[in-house]
């Protein structure tokens, strides 16, 4: 139940998995994203309603094949370099596409926590996604005769999150902002959570959600595992790390650099953090 980030990364990562990193605004698994990187792992099929800059990294370091998910960018910033130029350039590699709205990843994430075969929605009228994705189709009510969007559901190998905190059975706490946090974690066939904390008991708190034990495979203690974006309770969103990335990743040999000397040089996550202090200092 209890790993360090690199076992668990080795022993449920395998090369070509389905892999779902979940957290929006906030709780994104940053250190999971690194030792991901620090494995090479590669052909994953990356999943994630949001991607940004972790999977700017995965996709710029040569681990994605393809990319399911609803928006990706550099919020409040601009474009993903890294992932522009694998979709445009084909570097490192050719990137598969799987896009979708952000109501369509929810309702294929929530087929997959229901373990149905696709989902529906009031969606994509009037777009071109559904002519340019085979996994977006349609389907009519069989009580109003109504056509209805239909998604295939999403049922990655794994889903990662981050936390606030676990106790010592495996619980796992998540306050604020959920996403879609809640729903790829039943949807996963695997689930490893990294947490700020692990305690004896979980408090009660408002706005949060408690994924029991059972449905959790690895639980990991890394504090600081969701920086540069934030743990509600724990620490504020890095803003500046954000606007200097568009600089860091806009070319290749600028973005190889930065991730050789922050990312894969450092053995984990708290070497990470430390070389960025020393980096600022």
């Amino acid at each position: 139940m209890f790993f360090s980030l690199a076992d668990a990364i080795h022993d449920y990562i395998p090369n070509g998995a389905s892999v779902a990193l979940e957290g929006f605004t906030h709780l994104i698994p940053f250190a999971a994203g690194h030792e991901i990187i620090r494995q090479r792992k590669r052909q994953l099929h990356l999943i994630r309603m949001t991607p940004d800059l972790v999977y700017d990294q995965m996709i710029g370091m040569g681990c994605a094949r393809k990319l399911t998910f609803s928006w990706g960018g550099n919020p409040g910033v601009g474009s993903l370099h890294r992932l522009r130029d694998a979709v445009e350039h084909q570097w490192p590699n050719r990137l598969e596409l799987d896009e979708h709205s952000h109501a369509g990843m929810a309702a294929a994430f929530c087929a997959g926590a229901a373990r149905l075969p696709f989902g529906t929605l009031r969606g994509y009228a009037g777009t071109d996604l559904p002519a340019c994705n085979p996994n977006i189709r349609s389907i009519t009510c069989p009580f109003t005769g109504e056509s209805l969007a239909a998604v295939a559901a999403i049922n990655p190998d794994v889903t990662i999150l981050h936390a606030q905190r676990a106790d010592r059975e495996g619980n796992v706490a998540i306050e604020g902002i959920l996403g879609a946090a809640r729903e790829a974690a039943l949807a996963a066939h695997t689930l490893i959570v990294t947490v700020e904390e692990i305690v004896d008991e979980l408090p009660p708190a408002m706005n949060a959600i408690v994924l029991p034990h059972w449905i959790v495979t690895a639980v990991v203690h890394c504090p600081g595992g969701a920086y540069p974006s934030y743990a509600q309770g724990h620490y504020t969103r890095d803003n500046a790390f954000y606007q200097h990335w568009d600089s860091v990743a806009r070319e290749r040999d600028d973005f190889l650099a930065w991730m050789d000397r922050h990312v894969v040089r450092s053995h984990d996550h708290q070497a990470f953090l430390a070389g960025l202090k020393q980096a600022d200092a």
